[in-house]
């Protein structure tokens, strides 16, 4: 009966902690003592957390999370044991795909800002374990390939959360085969653990005759067997993360030989020295253009080996865990600007941090071949930055509020992704020196508001660049959606066409962005700025008729790419008409016959046109009729007006042209000149689209 009533209040404690806020405390601060044994695969941990209540309201409970290959020995609140009860909550956040969670009843509520310090020790075995991936159907050799973190006796590497809880959390559930569950757990995690501090002093166990100790690295801190404990079969080190920031803290155990270049150290195994100099000689070769952009390196970037071939690449800061294959110099390269540009470019923003050093890799790609190139290599990321966006716009409406602007947002797809594409669109904006002189006024320290870097560009470029950041920085406003909505050529001075283009953005999200105009043997490009759901027009002086239309080369992420072209058929040729010039050859529609010929479709296609009449000049008209003896209305008509075409007319007709006589009003009298005539013509074709439905006559004398 006693271990019933036992029974029932643990279970009744349990089901009580699913109702818990698991989110309503922030960590704050670590301080743990890490002993890690090798030879038992075992990991035992003691030391101090601090928890900030950052709920509405007091808290009771508190809950702490650890992988399930870890146990709770103890925790205690101001030096006194507290009860607590240890259950297994499933989660994908550790790679065992399970989580050993310990509800804690405090011995007194946590008013909201409040804190309380926790003693604790947990300690258990981190072995190879890819459960969460092999549940989900992922072949073991990949899920392996993928949850690598072990500890063994030849290879250890233990990352953090996301990978093991190897310290301690607290978050809901996240599982894998629930869309973007994890990823949401996770942001949420990193957003609000950014500002925390952790102190780890780590002990790594060897045998006493071991000749060769193991290096011990923590993310930018290397120990190569110096620092030993009181034993000589014990090396230590201290690995501190303030604050940890966007960082996956993790240890890496191994016997590590080293090859020291000027801006690059790689840690390898002895075997492996051939393929660490070839990392050495990428690095030598793109720390000119990492110099360039970016001044001299104020730390070396560190490559780590991972001993198993197909391992999965990881990155933390300017440390890169990754197979040392042979790839081609060209990849090497182009992954070494990445560290490099980290090791050179410190950040406690994460969009300035990830954003450029994934932009620095495109345009160095873009240096050593063509924009074009460059381009490519950010579009391999415009895929999972559309997923992000879809992702934050479906969810629903009872889910916890998130800042997803780039200043805020844990979001990976959107801190590198978005953000690579943000320093592509700066750079074209207000140009590479601009940029490459805002970059080297930059000081991490003094970034404490968030429009530090704005007003360090809008100083070098003298340009007010505030509609930018609100639109990509400060705010999340999806993407641009650019359409070409109308393309109107005429010929100008010597022979050239002056092409009129007028662009439309449908997203919210505005963008200085690329037109492009081919013709036959060539294209130019201007750009234009165009804010959202707003119009921008630019006007291109071409040497040929224009055959395509094109907005946006790549360079600015879009949700709709379908819609940036306009093809542009044989269509309205326009003369320019002199004084005292008669009739010009009119253009046929889609036909070299005559207008007697003029076909059933070129019709059809014509009943959707306007006319549009201005300020009392009735300068044009579309007319039906037999014969060219046809004249417009002399009488002035309102300012703005607009007459549809009888769906009947054109089947009566036998020809059907569009009359633009050229004159002024009765009162004004005399004869228009070419250049009015060109004028009105331009304001008239505006109006009409598509060009190529429009046969056209232009005459320059007065009726």
């Amino acid at each position: 009966m006693k271990g019933s009533l036992i029974l029932a209040v643990v279970l009744g404690s349990v089901a009580s902690g699913f109702s818990l806020d698991r989110e309503a405390f922030t960590f704050t601060n670590y301080d743990l003592d890490v002993q890690v044994e090798p030879e038992q695969r075992r990991l035992a941990v003691r030391g101090t957390v601090t928890l900030r209540n950052d709920s509405s309201g007091p808290q009771k409970n508190a809950v702490l999370q650890i992988s399930s290959g870890l146990a709770w020995h103890s925790i205690q609140v101001e030096g006194k044991p507290v009860q607590f009860v240890r259950q297994p909550y499933v989660s994908d956040v550790d790679h065992t795909g399970e989580l050993s969670e310990a509800i804690v009843t405090l011995p007194k509520g946590v008013p909201p800002g409040g804190s309380a310090e926790m003693t604790v020790g947990y300690e258990g075995v981190i072995a190879l374990d890819a459960t969460r991936l092999t549940r989900i159907g992922l072949p073991k050799a990949a899920a392996i390939n993928t949850d690598w973190d072990q500890i063994d006796t030849s290879f250890t590497a233990v990352r953090g959360v996301g990978y093991v809880t190897w310290y301690p959390v607290a978050m809901e559930v996240g599982n894998l085969s629930e869309g973007n569950s994890l990823f949401e757990v996770l942001d949420r995690w990193k957003t609000k653990e950014k500002n925390a501090r952790m102190r780890v002093r780590l002990e790594y166990s060897s045998l006493p005759d071991d000749a060769n100790p193991p290096v011990i690295l923590c993310i930018g801190k290397i120990i190569r067997g110096a620092a030993r404990g009181e034993s000589s079969s014990s090396h230590s080190t201290d690995c501190s993360y303030d604050p940890v920031g966007l960082s996956v803290p993790g240890f890496v155990a191994a016997e590590y030989e080293f090859l020291d270049r000027p801006n690059l150290e790689v840690a390898h195994r002895a075997e492996e020295k051939t393929k660490a100099e070839r990392f050495g000689e990428a690095a030598d070769a793109t720390a000119p253009f990492v110099k360039e952009w970016f001044g001299v390196a104020r730390q070396k970037a560190q490559i780590v080996e991972l001993f198993e071939e197909g391992a999965s690449p990881f990155e933390s800061g300017a440390m890169l865990l990754t197979p040392l294959s042979d790839a081609d110099p060209n990849v090497l390269e182009i992954a070494l600007v990445h560290e490099l540009v980290h090791a050179a470019f410190p950040s406690s923003r994460p969009w300035i941090f990830e954003g450029v050093a994934l932009f620095a890799q495109a345009a160095y790609r873009e240096q050593k071949e063509t924009r074009a190139a460059g381009l490519d290599l950010l579009a391999l990321h415009r895929s999972a930055i559309l997923e992000a966006e879809r992702a934050v716009a479906m969810r629903p409406k009872d889910a916890p509020a998130a800042d997803d602007s780039l200043i805020a947002t844990a979001i990976d797809e959107f801190y590198r992704s978005k953000a690579a594409y943000v320093w592509w669109m700066m750079r074209d904006m207000l140009g590479e020196e601009t940029v490459k002189k805002a970059l080297a006024v930059y000081q991490p320290d003094q970034d404490k508001d968030p429009a530090y870097l704005q007003h360090l560009l809008e100083a070098q470029s003298k340009r007010d660049l505030q509609w930018f950041f609100d639109d990509w920085v400060y705010h999340d406003r999806g993407l641009p959606d650019f359409r070409v909505e109308s393309a109107y050529p005429r010929l100008a001075s010597q022979g050239n066409y002056l092409v009129t283009v007028t662009i439309e953005n449908l997203g919210n999200a505005g963008a200085e962005v690329p037109v492009t105009v081919r013709f036959d043997g060539g294209e130019l490009t201007q750009r234009v700025e165009v804010h959202g759901k707003a119009k921008g027009v630019v006007r291109v002086t071409a040497p040929k008729l224009p055959t395509e239309i094109i907005v946006n080369d790549g360079s600015v992420p879009e949700s709709d790419l379908a819609n940036n072209i306009l093809k542009v058929q044989s269509g309205a040729r326009l003369a320019a008409p002199g004084r005292g010039e008669g009739i010009r050859e009119p253009v046929k529609c889609g036909r070299k016959s005559p207008p007697s010929a003029y076909s059933r479709q070129c019709f059809l296609r014509t009943l959707s046109l306007r006319v549009r009449f201005s300020d009392g000049v009735s300068g044009g008209a579309i007319w039906p009729t037999s014969s060219f003896s046809a004249r417009p209305a002399r009488s002035p008509v309102p300012s703005i007006s607009s007459t549809p075409l009888s769906t009947e007319t054109p089947r009566k007709a036998s020809r059907f042209w569009l009359i633009v006589d050229c004159f002024r009003a009765r009162k004004n009298g005399g004869n228009a000149t070419g250049r009015n005539c060109r004028s009105l013509l331009e304001r008239l074709m505006r109006s009409f689209s598509p060009m190529p439905t429009l046969t056209i006559v232009v005459g320059s004398r007065a009726w």
